[in-house]
């Protein structure tokens, strides 16, 4: 009997337990991603209380190679356009892409009535919804260190931290159930080329306590601390120095600071700046104008004036870095670009390191710029002309140490970057139970300064854009495009007369991609006589020319998978009678 009853005990007890650990939309705050884990960009944190959401970035993620012909990948927006009575806030930490460039799109989704921006993000934000003359639709605060911004719920402040780009915060907010800090990209420099990290600011964070860390997962795989961006810049002035013809330099046109460190570096060996690349062209008149490129006009050439400039007093600076076909440092290795061709004894600087999936194409470049005659040079531990933005093992390790969160969540990585973060985490005191491991969509829960995993899940999506269009058409036109590419297309050619219900001659079948066609001539004939007597059938009765369509479709599809274990693109191609589509016309 005993024993009954604390099994019984035992089973209330989980109960309750779990009705516990049920989230309370009046008193919980809950903390999820739209993007951002399981993966590199697309970054998009958000933090909601009873009725407000506050949006920490807004960025997009790059195609990889086979999604064909996409543009940029997005967030599914649509919990957002559900709840946008509630958005109190849309807060960016810096200006890359990855943060920023899901704005425009965002907007075409969900009003938002002000952006808190740092300065040079809000310049770049501001270029980009001039482009698109959106501009007047939402409202851009300047934000730094030294900002607050207060919600009804919500407290946030700010803190400066090291990246590639300047004017790069984290965020501190906080809420009715405890402090959470969200890093931003970070690396710590201790010699950094802009302002430095406010390691003090941080630390007191931590000691007044801190429930949840969200920290940049990035360079979980890289150990030791990252090299300086003042040791970039020595190595970059050395072999500007040596460079007996033109020095053509390619880097992230985000990269500011290396940017700068270039330029500087070609104004001191006596050189003259051109830029190519709109991206560059963009983030140089930006940085010039609020002073993080603090150079004028008379140490930069136009374009034309590079055939009347000596060789060794030219310094190119382009985009092209990563080996993308249309950027500039491509068009120069394919002997297409409009102003400049490879002379040799010219040097070619890659200052970055390849993305992975990259490496080929970077490497295709490298290989067409050397047998042009120029002399390349890539980063190597021998050369030191890159460094990252990220922080690496050991920096993820101090940021732990200085703000001392009680709970942690990895974020910004996919998920092996994201999990080695986490044992980083375990390594400096957060305790296993503690440590949060989410994928876009999960949600935890802030509840009284403890932290759970939540029941509640947010629809999260990849959005395909192609152009401007965000509304996720664009994924079934991709879904078409890799049918194609694997599959192949098939065309069937109909002739009928739909005064009297008739074919006028056999389907003719015409195919790109699927088979060759010298060699399957069986094949098609007989592909041909199987739609033939499926639209006999189908036209003994009245038809429309969609019935016509799905019978073609309905019989040639299985036949060919039957006989070929492939499922091309059938498009049927149904030729009216002139008589009979006049006949039509007059009708209507």
């Amino acid at each position: 009997m005993k024993k009954t009853n604390t099994n019984l005990s035992i089973v209330n007890t989980v109960q309750t337990e779990s009705e516990e650990k049920r989230y309370n939309r009046a008193t919980d705050t809950l903390v999820y991603a739209l993007g951002g884990l399981g993966e590199v960009g697309k970054n998009m944190y958000c933090m909601e209380h009873d009725d407000e959401i506050i949006i920490i970035d807004c960025g997009i993620r790059f195609p990889e190679e086979n999604l064909l012909g996409v543009d940029y990948v997005i967030p599914d927006y649509s919990y957002l356009v559900r709840n946008q009575h509630k958005i109190a806030a849309l807060i960016i930490t810096h200006g890359h892409e990855d943060h920023i460039g899901g704005i425009p799109f965002l907007m075409q989704s969900v009003k938002i009535d002000t952006i808190y921006a740092p300065r040079f993000a809000a310049a770049l934000i501001n270029r980009k919804l001039e482009e698109r003359r959106m501009q007047s639709q939402v409202k851009i605060k300047l934000i730094d260190d030294t900002s607050r911004v207060e919600t009804k719920h919500f407290k946030v402040g700010f803190f400066n931290t090291v990246h590639s780009i300047p004017d790069s915060l984290g965020v501190l907010i906080n809420t009715p159930n405890g402090r959470i800090v969200e890093t931003g990209d970070f690396k710590f420099d201790l010699t950094p080329v802009g302002s430095n990290s406010d390691y003090q600011v941080m630390a007191y964070i931590g000691q007044i306590g801190v429930t949840l860390l969200m920290s940049d997962s990035t360079n979980s795989g890289v150990s030791g601390f990252s090299i300086s961006e003042k040791k970039v810049a020595a190595s970059l002035l050395a072999i500007t120095r040596k460079a007996q013809g033109r020095m053509i330099v390619a880097t992230f046109a985000s990269n500011v600071y290396r940017t700068r460190q270039i330029i500087e570096a070609a104004i001191t060996c006596g050189r003259k700046v051109v830029v190519f690349g709109r991206s560059m062209e963009n983030v140089v008149q930006i940085g010039k104008k609020l002073g993080h490129i603090p150079f004028g006009d008379e140490h930069f050439l136009e374009p034309e004036q590079l055939s009347h400039t000596p060789a060794n007093k030219v310094c190119i600076l382009c985009t092209g870095s990563q080996g993308e076909p249309l950027a500039a440092l491509s068009r120069i290795a394919n002997g297409t670009h409009r102003f400049i061709k490879i002379i040799p004894g010219d040097t070619v600087v890659f200052s970055s390191s390849p993305i992975p999936g990259n490496a080929l194409s970077v490497s295709s470049v490298v290989n067409r710029l050397t047998r042009a005659g120029a002399n390349v040079l890539t980063n190597s531990p021998l050369n030191s002309i890159h460094t990252t933005g990220h922080a690496s093992q050991e920096e993820q390790k101090l940021m732990l140490q200085l703000i001392k969160p009680k709970f942690f969540m990895p974020m910004h990585g996919e998920y092996k970057m994201l999990k080695q973060h986490a044992s980083y985490a375990e390594e400096t005191g957060v305790k296993p139970e503690n440590i949060f491991i989410c994928a876009n969509g999960d949600a935890v829960v802030l509840r009284n300064e403890e932290v759970f995993l939540s029941d509640t899940r947010i629809q999260t999506d990849d959005i395909y854009v192609d152009g401007n269009d965000a509304t996720g058409l664009s994924t079934s036109v991709l879904r078409d495009r890799k049918i194609l590419g694997d599959n192949g297309l098939v065309s069937v050619i109909v002739t009928i007369d739909s005064r009297y219900n008739k074919i006028l001659c056999r389907p003719s079948i015409v195919s790109r991609g699927f088979v060759f066609i010298k060699e399957n001539q069986t094949l098609l004939k007989e592909a041909e006589m199987i739609v033939y007597e499926a639209l006999k059938k189908t036209m003994q009765n009245k038809t429309t020319f969609g019935d016509l369509k799905n019978a073609i479709r309905g019989s040639l599809e299985p036949y060919l998978y039957q006989k070929t274990r492939r499922n091309p693109i059938v498009v049927p191609v149904i030729l009216n009678q002139k008589a009979a589509m006049a006949g039509y016309a007059k009708n209507k």
